[in-house]
């Protein structure tokens, strides 16, 4: 019998598939938009929350026979799944599986009957085909949900590129906070508190991140919209999924941390295989279930990206 200790949540909100390039540059609503927010307006659901937490063990096995054909299907398009979520191609949906386990309220292997049972509910609830398969229509929803949380998200939608704060809300990390190149780096105060506060949990409760003390460094925090601008221009690569040239750290709340690497490829490394390392890291995974604590909200994209949204 398959057993976890679970501190995963269930889903509630708005099901809006907030269809946003990764890094929130230019956007039009799309019809699918529409459709979807029309599906959530009839379940009478009014806006994505946080998901909300579930007991704290659950059983992942169930009767032979049922799910045991969504659970095998599943395991299949887990690894084989030829899509394009984000504009490139990708194959598998592993990079994606810790924010699903948490949004979906399963701590279950996703090759697992207790995690498509779970899927259907979550399915049902928002309503899609509740057949317990991952399928794109189930991503657009899960990503909908996750954009939504985003402040930053929804200003773009509404067409808005949020001002930096004024120079005084802004505070600087140590050196020992900061990842790889020690540049000077700044967050808003009340973001700094919360990030320091996330980072001690961490380093007190996984013992793979007290071990090396790089882990959850920042590696980029709030960066001046003019020079973001001059470095659009010169680098010419401001597509919305790279670099955008209304970036959320403009804000001084978003903080990309260090989780992890996969050799050879760069911290930020878009490629579709270092995503999909970071996202099992202990560092990773613990982030997904425990940055809500102290007001982080994640970017699916990005492993390494976190926007504060106060508690």
């Amino acid at each position: 019998m398959q057993v976890f200790d679970a501190g995963a949540k269930t889903a509630r909100g708005l099901a809006a598939t907030l269809i946003l390039g990764p890094a929130a540059v230019m956007w039009k609503a799309p019809a699918s938009l529409f459709a979807a927010l029309t599906v959530a307006a009839l379940a009478g659901q009014a806006r994505a929350e946080a998901p909300e937490p579930i007991p704290t063990a659950q059983i992942c096995d169930r009767t032979p026979g049922a799910w045991d054909d969504t659970a095998e299907a599943n395991a299949i398009s887990l690894y084989a799944l030829e899509w394009t979520p984000f504009g490139p191609s990708e194959l598998g949906w592993e990079a994606y599986v810790p924010l699903m386990q948490q949004e979906v309220g399963s701590p279950c292997d996703p090759t697992s009957a207790g995690f498509a049972e779970a899927l259907a509910t979550f399915q049902a609830r928002y309503g899609l085909a509740a057949s317990g398969r991952f399928d794109q229509a189930t991503f657009q929803v899960l990503r909908g949900l996750w954009q939504e949380r985003r402040p930053f998200v929804m200003a773009r939608v509404r067409g808005e590129c949020p001002d930096p704060p004024p120079v005084g809300d802004l505070a600087y990390l140590t050196t020992g906070e900061e990842h790889a190149e020690r540049l000077t780096r700044l967050l808003r105060r009340d973001v700094l508190d919360a990030y320091r506060a996330m980072a001690a949990a961490a380093r007190a409760e996984v013992p793979e991140i007290a071990a090396e003390p790089e882990l959850l460094r920042v590696f980029s925090s709030f960066r001046d919209p003019e020079a973001d601008a001059a470095r659009c221009a010169r680098d010419g690569n401001c597509d919305g999924l790279r670099r955008a040239a209304c970036s959320p750290h403009r804000t001084g709340t978003a903080v990309d941390l260090y989780v992890g690497h996969l050799q050879g490829m760069g911290v930020d490394s878009t490629d579709v295989h270092s995503r999909r390392h970071m996202s099992q890291t202990p560092t990773y995974r613990w982030l997904v279930k425990n940055a809500g604590r102290f007001g982080f909200v994640p970017y699916v994209y990005e492993p390494w990206h976190w926007e504060w949204v106060g508690r």
